[in-house]
Parts: C-alpha cells; structure tokens; sequence
C-alpha cells in the first residue's frame, strides 16, 4: 500500500511540476511590455504623441490610477485585528514593499509577504497582491478611503484566523488592470510574471488594441457604436448583477471594445428579494431604473454625465454634475429648483451603504426624485415573491438560454440559496440533454446530485466531465469525496493531489490529502503536506494542530 501511495503521488508531481515549468521565464514583476502577446496593445504612451491634452487629463482619473506596481503607491499600515489577534504591518525596506503579520504568543503565526501591485485607485480603497510559487494572492487586509482606515478584506472582519490564502481571481484584476496575463489553464491564479503589462485602465480598455492605429490605422470610437455596444464598454466593468456566468468556451476578460459582451458573459438579475439595496458595482443597473434613462432610452449613457477623460476636482465637482442636469432639464428648472443648492447629487444621487462592502458607499445611480427612495423599505405582511433571475440587459435569446440560467442558479444554491435548488435541477438536467458535452454543465450538475445524495451518478457525471476537461478542479476535488467515502484511497489521492498542486491555496483539499495518508499511517507523506498546506495558509488551525502532532515522536495524527 505504501509504495502505491507514494509511486503515485510522484507521478502526479511529476506531471504537474512539468506543466509548471514549461512556462516562459518571468520578467520582474512591475515592468511594462508592449504588445504582450501579440495582441496589439500598446499603452497609453503611444496615445500622448497626438493626445497630448487628453492623455495628461486622463492621468488624474480613478480609472488612470487603478492598479501598478505596489513600490508607486505606497499607503503604510499598523493595524491590530481584535477578533483574530493578528498585527499587520506594510511597510517599505530596500525599496520593496512588504506585508508582515503575526499573533503575538503563535511562533506558526509570523511572516511576511513581498508585496509586487496594488489594485484600486485609493478613491473606495486599495488591495495589495503577492505571489508564492507563481500563484498570486490577495493581501488580508485592505485601505478603505471614504473611513480613511484598515480593515479586513471585505467578509472577513469577523476572521478568527489571518487569511493569507485569498486567490487573485481574473473577475478582479480585468477591470482594474491592462494587458492582463490569463491564469495558466487549470489554475485559479497562476500567472505569469508581469502579471499585467500597463498600469491602470489604458486608453485601450474603451477604444480597442492602438497598434494598428498608432500605424494610421483605424481606432473604435465607442461614441460611434451601437448603442447595446458602445454601453458594453462601460458594463463590462461597471454591471455586476446578482450571478455572471461566462458563456461556453469564452472568457470575459478575452472582451474587446465594438464587441457584444453577451458573447462573452451573461448577467442576471434577482428579481422578487430586497429591491432597495445596491452593491459597489452596481451603476449600469441602477441606472436603467431611474426615470431619466427610462425616459431618454438608447439616447443617455454613462458618458452624458460621465467624461471617461477627465474628473473635475471636488471643489468643481457640484457644478460640473450640475451642469449634466441641466443640459436635459432646463436651465429654468435651475433657477426655480432649490436654487439655494447647486448639488443635485445631494438630494437626487445620495450615497449609500454598500451592501457586500464594508466602509464603502455606492452613489445610488437610481437617481430617485425624492432622497427617501433610497432608504430602506418595510413590508410588514406582504407575501414573499416568487425569485425569478432575469437577464441583464433583458434579451429573448438570454431569457431562453438553458445552460446560463441553470449554471446562475447552480450558484445561488452552492451560495446557500436554498430555494435556488429545485430551479437548478430542473435546468441542469435540461441544458444537459441539449449540451451533453458541456463539461461545466456536467460538473455542475454533479454537484447538484452529490449534494441529494445520488452518489453513483454524481460520480458518473465529473468523470464525464474530467474526460471531457482534465483541469477542472472542482470536479476532481469532489469526484475524490466520493471516492474516499466508497473506500478507494488511491483513487481520492489521485484527485486531491491533482487539484491541491494547482490550486494550493485551497487548504480544505490539502486537508483531505493529509487525513488520507494518515488513515494509512503515512506520516512523513502527511507531515509534507501540511508543510505545504501551512506555506500558503499559515493561521488554518487545524494543520497547525496537525502539524504538532506530526512532529512528535513516534509521530501521529492526534490522540
């Protein structure tokens, strides 16, 4: 049995450690490449020659100041979290920026992080990120401007242990960078180094790849697009929904300007819960239920009030957007309108509570014409309605396309929905009869029935879905759940191992690989692990616990 375990487990490494190191040597992080990868990108330098003016307005914009290099954007930090009993410090040593954190009394808990970017403008907050091994995370601790204070990363104020295991997933890195590296196919968040090539939000991210342009070539002027697609522009960074789900084969981030983003992503709404709450990137549909677009139509945008090239400082910014106002209700309706106050924002575009950001306001893009609208509603008595997702924007196609609507309503019930379960079944096993080699699809569904209890198919369905995509790790990590509970070890390892080498940031799957080599006495194979499991997740109580006990002799998993 020994041998078997370990003839195995070095076939595996083997392969991955291979997969690994076939990738290209890694610049230093921070550097900027032109045209990475051939896709014709070439920042916003290339656009300053014959843009002078709006390049150097551009630079002052949020959107200009979105991300780079975490040595250009330095915000120290000495905070103490009450309720895990961590100290984080950043800080700046030989011109590098670190993160250090530790429990005083918990030798395991002490370190530190180099960190390599920073995310965000700083004008809502800012996130550092670090790498170990190739694979970037997530700093536990974020700055909050609008509080001007540190905290926890949202939802996980209330952390009993550090979490410095927080993956940097494309979902947040595609809006705030340019010319983004995709993860290494198979991982959650190996990247090459430089994980992006510019700065911020270039010119690019709204008008396309200046390559070609930059060589008297034509350029996208969203101004001159459809207006489904010159809206796309600013949806795909400023539309989140309740669910967004990639459509098959495609991912968001692959989005170019003039293009449909409903080729690349489907969004849906929850219609029927709360309807007087709004999330940080929450515009886009916000905006669609004021009075104003509803009356203007195709005609208003983002860009009637928002000039994506300049942002007025805050002592022009009351008649700047005062301005916007009056430009469709008459200068007239100035003079007669509270005439006494020149922000319209005040009382029309209050902000607002975040509802899954702690410390950060939304500016409520719903534009009510009396501020109470705003405010949190009662219903005392009034029946439940019936949660319905609805696709945003609102298309027959979206509305009927089975894999997309079963796939959002699979995550609302891994979520915790409960009442997104029977809806997910029922579309899972239609968008499987019409797409049975969609591996998602069947993966998803696996999970659905492994949840029920249906084992045997659920079993069958992610070994369909790991033939159809060998590098899915969900469906390897709960394929092994179920091989373990029928007794086949090697088969669960086989999995587990698998997944953890490529997404070892998962500590609950190296957990797994740790209790199975205990279960057959491997100690020395389960001490590695946990060694391994501790160098991405320091603070994880029980592979600390583990760990002491690994380390006694004779060595053990416990009492």
């Amino acid at each position: 049995m020994e041998k078997l375990y370990k003839a195995l487990i070095q076939a595996i490494l083997a392969s991955v450690l291979l997969l690994l190191s076939a990738e290209p040597a890694n610049p230093a992080p921070g550097s900027h490449v032109t045209n990475l990868d051939g896709t014709g990108y070439v920042g916003n330098g290339a656009c300053a020659r014959c843009h002078s003016s709006i390049y150097h307005s551009y630079t002052s914009t949020a959107m200009a100041r979105a991300s780079g290099p975490a040595r250009e954007n330095l915000i120290p930090a000495d905070f103490f979290h009450l309720k895990s009993g961590v100290h984080y410090r950043i800080y700046s040593e030989d011109n590098r920026i670190w993160l250090s954190f530790k429990r005083p009394g918990d030798p395991a808990v002490h370190g530190k992080r180099e960190l390599l970017y920073y995310i965000g403008s700083g004008r809502r907050g800012l996130t550092y990120l670090f790498a170990i091994d190739g694979f970037v995370f997530e700093s536990p601790i974020n700055w909050y401007a609008k509080a001007g204070m540190w905290d926890m990363t949202p939802a996980y104020q209330n952390a009993h242990e550090a979490p410095l295991n927080l993956p940097t997933f494309t979902s947040c890195l595609r809006c705030h960078v340019s010319g983004m590296q995709p993860p290494l196919k198979g991982t959650d968040n190996y990247y090459r180094m430089p994980v992006f090539a510019f700065s911020g939000i270039t010119c690019e991210a709204c008008h396309g790849p200046g390559g070609a342009h930059v060589k008297g070539g034509g350029i996208i002027n969203p101004a001159k697009l459809s207006p489904d697609r010159r809206d796309a522009i600013c949806m795909e960074c400023h539309l989140e929904g309740k669910v967004g789900i990639e459509r098959r084969g495609r991912h968001v981030y692959d989005f170019r300007p003039g293009e449909a983003l409903s080729d690349y992503i489907r969004h849906y709404l929850l219609i029927g819960g709360p309807t007087n709450r709004l999330g940080a990137v929450s515009e886009v549909e916000a905006l669609t239920q004021s009075m104003c677009k509803k009356k203007t139509g195709d005609g208003m945008s983002c860009t009637s009030c928002h000039d994506p090239h300049y942002s007025p400082s805050p002592q022009q910014r009351a008649s700047y957007y005062r301005e916007k106002c009056l430009a469709c209700h008459g200068g007239n309706l100035g003079s007669e309108h509270h005439a006494d106050q020149p922000d319209c924002t005040t009382c029309h575009m209050p902000s607002i509570l975040s509802t899954d950001v702690a410390h950060t306001q939304v500016t409520d893009h719903r534009i009510p014409r009396r501020p109470q609208l705003s405010r949190p509603r009662e219903s005392v008595g009034s029946p439940t309605p019936r949660l319905r997702l609805v696709p945003f924007p609102y298309s027959e196609e979206a509305e009927h396309d089975v894999r997309d609507l079963a796939l959002a309503w699979e995550s609302l019930a891994e979520a915790g929905m409960d009442a997104a379960d029977e809806e997910a079944g029922q579309l899972l096993r239609s968008a499987m009869a019409h797409s049975p080699d969609d591996p998602v699809i069947l993966s998803a569904f696996g999970y659905l029935e492994q949840r029920r209890g249906a084992v045997d198919h659920a079993r069958e369905l992610y070994q369909k879905a790991l033939a159809l995509d060998p590098t899915l790790i969900d469906a390897a990590t709960n394929l092994g759940v179920i091989e373990a509970k029928s007794g086949h070890w090697a088969k669960a390892v086989r999995f587990w191992k698998d997944a953890f080498q490529r997404a070892p940031g998962r500590s609950g799957v190296g957990m797994n690989i740790v209790r199975a080599f205990c279960g057959v006495r491997e100690f020395d194979e389960a001490r590695s692990n946990t060694l391994r499991i501790l160098e991405f997740n320091p603070d994880m109580g029980d592979a600390k616990e583990l760990l002491r006990y690994l380390n006694h002799t004779p060595a053990s998993c416990g009492p």
